[in-house]
């Protein structure tokens, strides 16, 4: 009998909703103090939510407000530039 290949964990972008290996998203994590962070490590404790590694999502997800509906707090502007500046860095163009 053959083993069947494990799947990377998928998991669901907040913006657009679509479903992609969680490696090719951007995590981002709420404490139970209402402390949002980048979690660069995927072990941070807390709710979690994740954006694509995408400008459009990141813009989206801003504009309908669904990080802070997923994380259920705000998301200080600090967090917002860390994404984009993230976003930023995976480009290769």
């Amino acid at each position: 009998m053959s083993q069947r290949e494990k799947q990377p964990p998928l998991r669901t972008c907040a913006a657009c909703r679509e479903r992609r290996p969680q490696q090719e998203l951007i995590r981002i994590t709420a404490s139970k103090d209402g402390s949002v962070a980048v979690d660069t490590t995927g072990k941070l404790p807390g709710r979690g939510a994740y954006l694509c590694n995408r400008a459009a999502c990141c813009g989206l997800a801003r504009k309908r407000g669904s990080l802070r509906r997923a994380l259920k707090c705000p998301v200080p502007e600090e967090i917002w530039q860390d994404i984009e500046r993230i976003i930023l860095a995976g480009r290769s163009d």
